[in-house]
């Protein structure tokens, strides 16, 4: 099945090569120029994979990230961006961007970088729509759950992807580099704190005592574990 990308770049030159090389990688490819020019064609669907350049005119490619996933849009998003400083690549990651490349940038590692996201959100294997362990119930498909103490709550993205990974490894321990990486991409910096909040709060969702914690557990210096 062809995927679908949508490069969001004002450069137009840069935007035309974008758009060629993925086409010659047999992908279908779109350009768009501005921020609102990519809100609307997300907003029409079939979108696979958007390349998101932070400089757009019309509103910068942050709010645009912003706005969809505030709209519910968890379309995986790589960031292009000529910002290399730590805290543009973290406030990135914290609006749920799944990686991030910094300009100039090499074109074989983005196309190993768009390769590997695709893989990864590629549609979920029979029997991993939903999770259930300790009383509570995670439906992937719907990005909700229903925890232990009868509360329904709706998930992010990256929470859901988090609990998705570690239910997936359950028993065994899974690097901290791991997470990160297939969280946040493979230049978000090791210490990210996003990721230490969003596992409080999945403890404080479903575990019935958040700070002696059995099912999302956290080994110093190794990484997480999920037990049932």
């Amino acid at each position: 099945m062809t995927r679908w990308i949508l490069v969001a770049e004002d450069e137009p030159l840069l935007g035309e090569m974008l758009v060629d090389n993925l086409q010659l990688e047999s992908y279908h490819a779109e350009l768009v120029r501005t921020g609102p020019d990519a809100l609307l064609r997300m907003e029409k669907g079939g979108i696979d994979l958007l390349l998101l350049d932070v400089m757009l005119p019309g509103c910068d490619g942050f709010t645009v990230l912003h706005r969809l996933r505030k709209r519910g849009d968890t379309t995986p998003v790589l960031i292009l961006s000529a910002r290399s400083a730590d805290r543009d690549r973290i406030k990135g990651l914290e609006l749920e961007a799944d990686d991030y490349l910094t300009k100039p940038f090499n074109l074989r590692e983005l196309l190993l970088r768009v390769d590997a996201l695709l893989r990864r959100t590629r549609a979920p294997s029979p029997g991993t729509d939903t999770l259930s362990f300790g009383g509570n119930r995670i439906d992937f498909r719907t990005m909700r759950a229903k925890t232990f103490a009868g509360e329904e709550v709706e998930l992010t993205t990256t929470e859901a992807r988090l609990l998705k990974l570690l239910a997936a490894h359950a028993g065994t321990v899974v690097s901290r580099k791991i997470v990160v990486e297939h969280l946040f991409g493979s230049t978000a910096p090791l210490t990210v704190r996003t990721l230490d909040n969003i596992v409080l709060r999945l403890r404080k969702l479903f575990e019935r005592a958040p700070s002696e914690p059995t099912h999302l557990q956290t080994l110093r210096g190794l990484g997480f574990r999920f037990d049932e």
